[in-house]
């Protein structure tokens, strides 16, 4: 039964997320029917079809709407399965990537640019290019993640709650910082800083898919090797070691990935909230905690979860365009307070 259960889903999702991919690339201010955008994309590799369209359609298609919607896909996919594996990490089904302070890190980075100036900080780092504020960004997250892990060693081992504690120190340490680069800004670069925090797809370019391919492709390759031994996380660090889990490696790879793939997502969408945190949930109330279907099924719906909300960011003001992060707020806030208020009624009824 939980099997057919399993299937259903992961069926239904997988036609969602197809449908929403269509639709993210036909619907906005130019719009482009499914059969237009079947048509277009049937000629790229080289099959023709009846189906009539314009030259303008065909490049808003092919340089704006499918660039955005392949980033959509792997930032969607790899922020969903690295939530799903901290969660499997750290035991607790309300963690997420910005546990350990990754996007907290990047955000500030990103934030300390902006105000200082790229130039002033390209003179500094030697970071130069049109991607100046990228590299710096990806930096931050990269630069936080390491100082996370060397404050939770001990003794050679690293102690999970010891990196917890030093993700909420981390957090609140950029956050200061971020807030005082956010005092120190002018007006200009408020806004900018704002746009930055709230996240958006705006950006996307071929360039910058590529760009961040390597970095969000290897969690969604990487992670559901690693299921078997995530599942024996759930029973408790040291009875993993007893049945032959290499746990500092697997703690290694999960808080390496993570930073890989979320310094690249705030790198060019800026902060993207409650991906990580949400689809994993949502994905143990059919297929169950079983880490086996759940870092093979996080993928497909964090792509379907950030594919949807962008389109709804692009197309809820034409030609205005509402952050991202803000339609992933209000589809991941009353989730994560479903999950509390459960996890409450849980505890009392033990």
């Amino acid at each position: 039964m939980q099997s057919t259960k399993i299937k259903i889903f992961t069926l239904t999702v997988s036609v969602l997320l197809i449908i929403s991919i269509i639709l993210g690339m036909g619907m906005g201010a130019v719009s482009i029917s499914p059969l237009q955008v079947m048509a277009i994309l049937g000629k790229k590799i080289g099959i023709s079809s009846g189906v009539a369209y314009t030259d303008v359609q065909e490049s808003v298609l092919a340089a704006i709407r499918m660039p955005r919607v392949m980033m959509a896909v792997l930032i969607g996919s790899s922020l969903a399965v690295s939530g799903a594996a901290m969660q499997g990490l750290f035991r607790n089904p309300l963690a997420d990537p910005s546990l350990i302070g990754i996007s907290s890190g990047a955000s500030f980075a990103a934030v300390a640019a902006i105000v200082l100036g790229i130039n002033t900080v390209t003179s500094i780092t030697g970071v130069t290019g049109t991607y100046a504020l990228s590299v710096i960004t990806f930096t931050g997250a990269l630069i936080t993640a390491v100082i996370v892990y060397r404050l939770a060693q001990s003794g050679g081992k690293t102690i999970i709650a010891t990196m917890l504690l030093a993700g909420i120190a981390i957090n609140a340490l950029a956050g200061a910082g971020t807030g005082i680069f956010t005092y120190a800004a002018n007006d200009a670069q408020l806004r900018s800083i704002t746009f930055w925090m709230l996240g958006s797809l705006g950006g996307a370019s071929w360039n910058t898919v590529l760009g961040i391919l390597p970095f969000t492709i290897l969690p969604v390759l990487v992670f559901p090797f690693m299921a078997k031994a995530l599942n024996a996380f759930s029973i408790g660090e040291s009875n993993a070691a007893h049945l032959g889990t290499n746990t500092e490696l697997v703690k290694r790879t999960v808080v390496l990935l993570t930073a890989l793939c979320v310094g690249a997502s705030v790198a060019v969408a800026g902060v993207i909230s409650f991906v990580g945190l949400v689809v994993p949930h949502i994905i143990r109330l059919t297929a169950g905690p079983d880490n086996r279907y759940l870092l093979l099924l996080a993928p497909v719906l964090g792509a379907l979860l950030l594919v949807s909300a962008d389109l709804v960011a692009r197309t809820l003001f034409i030609p205005a365009e509402v952050p991202i992060g803000i339609i992933t707020s209000m589809i991941g806030a009353p989730v994560f307070l479903y999950m509390v208020i459960k996890e409450l009624r849980s505890q009392r009824n033990f």
